[in-house]
């Protein structure tokens, strides 16, 4: 803890500026390289951070190496870790170099062109999970201006250079390949079934029910998602489709490999084993 005269309070110094950003560009590659290492989803209990973390803030600023201290402490263990290679549940917006380089520049810019909007809340079925249904845990996404706009077309705009079009067709081209290859998996394993064609680099597929199980297969196939995301080796998502409940993989992370894909199918056949003998 320290003090500060409000003569020297300077919030954007261009010497701290260069300082710290290379030391949080640091914490940011030490935590990309050792991605593999956390459970995918978040195996703490909700509310533990409050436990952890003061109830008020700080009166006097402290040093970076404190906050970023409690962010690989506290912040860190209570993540889902959506770049993880074992990450399959949705597509989201990949991180790459290129995409910081130009999320530095959006920061740095800092040009909200859109009015912001009424209404933030989204509650599509694949966004559901057993944390979100119990109400045991506040969803954030729906208390932030997530539908503002802030220069994001130059973030995509370095992408583009940065990358080329050719590596990005083949990295498109590759998230599909595996996925056709998970596709062959579940076909050719008697006990699951593609539900709906796959699209692009996306499968689902479910554990095909017994013919007495009345809700069609809907809580076997919830229980098999639960189970494999609880592991924390992987992490996958549920849809909807036709009334039918299937489990999604969704293959674009950025660090996904091939060896990704053949992992995640042996848990799943592993955990559905389980499952099997079980009910």
């Amino acid at each position: 803890m320290g003090s500060a005269s409000k003569k020297t309070f300077l919030p954007l110094d261009p010497v701290s500026f260069t300082e710290e950003s290379k030391t949080v560009i640091d914490f940011i590659a030490d935590y990309y390289e050792n991605i593999e290492k956390y459970p995918v989803q978040s195996t703490v209990e909700p509310g533990y951070l409050s436990a952890r973390l003061p109830d008020s803030a700080p009166y006097n600023p402290e040093s970076l190496e404190e906050i970023l201290k409690d962010v690989n402490d506290c912040i860190i263990p209570g993540l889902t870790h959506w770049q993880s290679p074992n990450f399959f549940a949705y597509f989201q917006a990949n991180a790459s170099t290129a995409g910081f380089l130009g999320e530095m520049l959006c920061s740095g810019f800092n040009v909200e062109p859109n009015l912001l909007t009424d209404s933030l809340s989204s509650d599509p079925e694949i966004l559901r999970n057993k944390a979100s249904r119990s109400k045991e845990v506040v969803d954030y996404k729906d208390w932030q201006i997530a539908l503002s706009r802030r220069f994001r077309a130059l973030k995509l705009w370095i992408v583009i250079r940065r990358h080329g079009l050719a590596n990005l067709m083949y990295h498109i081209r590759s998230d599909i390949a595996m996925a056709k290859r998970f596709e062959a998996f579940v076909r050719k394993d008697e006990r699951f079934e593609m539900v709906v064609p796959r699209m692009f680099a996306l499968v689902c597929f479910r554990l095909k029910p017994k013919a007495e199980e009345e809700d069609e297969g809907t809580g076997l196939n919830r229980k098999l998602v639960e189970a494999i995301n609880s592991s924390g080796k992987a992490f996958m998502s549920h849809a909807v489709a036709g009334g039918i409940y299937v489990i999604r993989c969704a293959i674009g992370t950025t660090l996904t490999q091939q060896h990704h894909v053949d992992d995640l199918w042996k848990l799943v056949q592993e955990k559905a084993q389980t499952l099997l003998i079980n009910n």
